[in-house]
């Protein structure tokens, strides 16, 4: 028996140890090996040395700080004069060198990079992978997409296999190869953590999000998927160290190669334009609108003679398609209305009152735009206490600095309220309260007492950045 139980314990002990080898194995072969991606892949990737001319001071006083007032027979007259001049000191144009990476699209040299790798660049010299060097030309360059395309005189080159961002999945394996702080061929790897992100100032690019770390120099080299496919373009990172923390963006291949195709072809790149400023839709705004869950894109403005104006949307509609795409957040529509061609009619669903609508835009094309600006003027005050707010009319110029139509009201006044609390600032230029066009002080009074106790109501007010809904909760009597 003293056998029997000996040789049960040796097989359970057996067995054990073949299932911990089994799993650690088969924990091994889950994880994807880079390798051979990356030295099939590295031939097409490039290092990109830029040198630009860059304006700096010197000498002079510190900023803030000013040559003292001294009398005229001082001694520390001359001291002054000598070390620091009249003390702004002398602006010179100094060269600077930046390294950044890039990968080949062509086998007739033409490259793909970001565009902040080559701006203001006066020599831009391409390494290859065999250590050849070329001096590049600018083909050109797109900076709402942060792309530059480069060509050299070469030929038979490697060229990059590109794939689609589109079929990329969150989660899946992704790798980079470029030449962060200058260390050629670097090859990070991660996942892909999100897609279609949107970032400040970036309203035209739906960012691939991923943890592969990336750090400066590796601005314009390529994200490849495991199959070998170039699916992006590796441009920021989100840093609050200037090093890499988990957060990197690049711009999906399509929209990459879209832009160069236009560059190459046109030197320059068109966009849809639509005419309109959007926000998102939150949990309060939804709830004010009568909408059952957030969704969309609620216009803030409209664009006088622009393709919404003439095809009829007005401010307060909530865009929830676009051309047959569904938009779910502000941030999905303008890569939708960017990357439509010009003069294209597309189909654009709305809610409007809480009722769904369809209207038809001819696009436009998108120029550059700028926002006014304005400091409140005087006028004479009007109160309203039941959302704790002192408005009065809007002065003319403040009206012409803004670009307003009639109607509205100035905020002068702030108290302890529902209006601050929704977020209403001293300055707003209330244009809309419950859907209605605010015409005056008394007006506006009107609709404030007539709005029901306990609702929300949404309201659009006029800000230096442009117009922007607000949710106010009305107080219960």
């Amino acid at each position: 028996m003293k056998d029997y139980a000996l040789y049960k314990r040796a097989t359970a002990w057996l067995v054990g140890v073949l299932l911990v080898s089994l799993a650690a194995q088969a924990q091994a072969r889950s994880l994807p090996d880079f390798s051979e991606l990356v030295e099939e892949s590295s031939p097409v990737v490039v290092n990109i040395s830029t040198t630009q001319l860059v304006k700096r001071r010197f000498g002079g006083l510190p900023p803030g700080i000013e040559v003292p007032d001294l009398p005229e027979d001082s001694p520390f007259n001359d001291l002054f004069k000598h070390f620091f001049g009249d003390g702004q000191g002398e602006e010179r144009e100094e060269e600077t060198k930046s390294l950044g990476s890039g990968f080949i699209i062509s086998s007739d040299g033409y490259i793909l990079t970001n565009n902040h790798v080559v701006k203001h660049a006066t020599e831009i010299v391409v390494r290859l992978y065999d250590r050849s060097e070329y001096s590049a030309k600018v083909v050109g360059t797109d900076a709402r997409s942060d792309i530059a395309l480069l060509k050299v005189e070469a030929a038979g080159l490697p060229v990059a296999k590109l794939g689609s961002a589109e079929k990329l999945k969150v989660g899946e394996w992704v790798l980079a190869i470029g030449s962060p702080f200058g260390f050629e061929r670097s090859a990070t790897a991660g996942i892909v953590s999100a897609k279609g992100r949107a970032l400040p100032r970036e309203n035209y690019v739906p960012f691939i999000q991923t943890d592969v770390a990336i750090n400066p120099g590796n601005s314009g080299g390529p994200l490849f998927n495991m199959d070998g496919e170039v699916v992006g373009v590796n441009s920021q990172i989100f840093s609050r160290t200037g090093g890499y923390m988990g957060l990197s963006f690049a711009i999906p291949i399509d929209v990459a190669m879209d832009v160069a195709e236009q560059l190459k072809t046109k030197g320059k790149v068109s966009r849809g334009w639509l005419g309109v400023l959007i926000q998102d839709v939150t949990r309060d705004l939804a709830e004010s609108f009568g909408m059952d869950k957030p969704i969309g894109a609620l216009v803030s403005k409209v664009v006088p003679d622009s393709p919404a104006d003439k095809a009829g949307i007005r401010v307060g509609d909530i865009i929830v398609e676009f051309n047959g795409r569904e938009v779910t957040t502000s941030a999905k529509l303008p890569p939708m209305v960017g990357s439509a061609p010009v003069g294209e009619r597309v189909a654009v669903k709305v809610l409007r009152n809480g009722k769904p609508k369809q209207l038809f835009v001819t696009l436009g094309e998108l120029e550059d735009e700028q926002v006014a600006e304005a400091e409140p003027g005087k006028a004479p005050v009007e109160r309203t206490n039941r959302i704790g707010l002192a408005v009065t009319e809007v002065p003319a110029q403040l009206r012409e600095d803004l670009d307003l139509e009639k109607g509205g009201v100035l905020v002068t006044e702030l108290e302890q309220g529902a209006g601050a609390k929704a977020g209403i600032r001293k300055g707003d230029v209330i244009v809309m309260f419950a859907n209605k066009k605010v015409k005056d002080v008394e007006h506006f009074r009107e609709l404030v007492e007539a709005a029901k106790p306990g609702s929300t109501v949404p309201v659009l007010v006029q800000r230096r950045a442009g117009p922007l809904f607000l949710a106010v909760r009305i107080p219960k009597d």
